[in-house]
């Protein structure tokens, strides 16, 4: 006879006892170096160009980039840091390890204001009643100028500006026009307005009063790369979706660490990456190429615009995608 065991009696696995679940499953054959020194100077040059205050973005764990490495090397040349879940900022003790105000680009998480203030966060709301019930937060105002997501209607921004007593405004952009819809639209109220993020940051008539670079910040201070394991002359069609190559290499990561189809470097070359399985993938090698040798699958000459082209994606997607699961290491340059 079959027993089912009662749920008392059911010996459940437990979880590690150190580091979080995401470290424990960062994959030690795909390395992510992070120039912290680059950064440095990527927000300085953003800062000298804008000639306005700062508001880094710092969301999903600094685009898989690690929010407290990034928010401390950048601290003291940022107003404040956005994230999009308040959880973020107080997960990683933000506001406490860099001494800036944290913005929460998300909707509301909590009904109470003092849950924000008791953190240092800035709510964003979308609509009149939200701006009256965290009204003593001083929360922000999202305004919708074409986003359609998270922000409050264009008919609804007057009433929901003095309803929260709101004196920071922003939206959304994704062009010029958007940024001056947001100025057209809260222009009757004295409040700090931004609306550029890394794609208007060369926009002037977009800056207003800050800005909230993201992406730009990251550009070209990321390597994310692992080595071949094998090398393989081929002997007719290989892999899953029997491919074809003279020579391919196979790599330790796979679409299990946000690795698809496309280009790579070898010993600095173009290359491309044949098929992606669930935990390695096959890479097409040349003679020259040896076990032990580095696919870069971002940095160098390979940038996120190339790999995003490739993908049919944004190149924020491939950040994010690519920092997912690989190992941190750390430099200043």
């Amino acid at each position: 006879m079959n027993v089912v065991p009662r749920k008392n009696d059911l010996r459940l696995p437990q979880p590690p006892r150190t580091g979080s679940a995401a470290e424990q499953f960062r994959n030690p054959n795909l390395k992510l170096i992070i120039d912290l020194g680059l950064i440095r100077r990527n927000v300085e040059h953003i800062a000298e160009s804008c000639g306005v205050p700062l508001l880094p973005v710092v969301k999903a764990d600094a685009y898989g980039l690690g929010i407290e490495a990034v928010a401390e090397t950048i601290a003291d040349l940022a107003e404040a840091f956005c994230v999009f879940q308040a959880r973020e900022a107080i997960a990683a003790d933000l506001t406490a390890r860099t001494g800036k105000r944290a913005l929460v680009l998300g909707p509301p998480e909590f009904s109470e204001a003092e849950d924000y203030i008791a953190h240092r966060l800035t709510p964003t709301v979308c609509n009149p009643s939200q701006a009256r019930e965290l009204r003593k937060a001083r929360p922000a105002l999202c305004v919708d100028t074409g986003m359609q997501r998270f922000a409050c209607p264009p008919e609804d921004c007057r009433e929901a500006l003095i309803a929260g007593d709101c004196r920071e405004a922003f939206t959304h952009a994704t062009e010029l026009a958007h940024a001056e819809k947001l100025y057209e639209l809260t222009a009757h109220r004295d409040v700090k307005r931004h609306a550029a993020a890394s794609s208007l940051l060369d926009h002037r008539q977009a800056t207003l009063n800050a800005v909230r670079p993201g992406l730009a910040m990251y550009r070209n201070a990321v390597t994310i790369s692992s080595p071949i394991v094998e090398l393989h002359h081929s002997r007719g069609p290989a892999g899953y979706s029997g491919f074809t190559s003279a020579r391919h290499g196979v790599i330790l990561a796979g679409y299990a660490h946000g690795l698809r189809k496309g280009p790579c470097l070898i010993k600095g070359r173009k290359s491309k990456i044949l098929e992606v399985g669930m935990q390695s993938a096959f890479v097409e090698a040349e003679p020259g190429d040896k076990v032990g040798d580095d696919v870069v699958l971002l940095g160098g000459s390979l940038e996120t615009a190339e790999i995003a082209a490739s993908w049919n994606c944004s190149p924020h997607e491939v950040l994010r995608s690519l920092t997912s699961a690989a190992t941190r290491h750390y430099r200043y340059s």
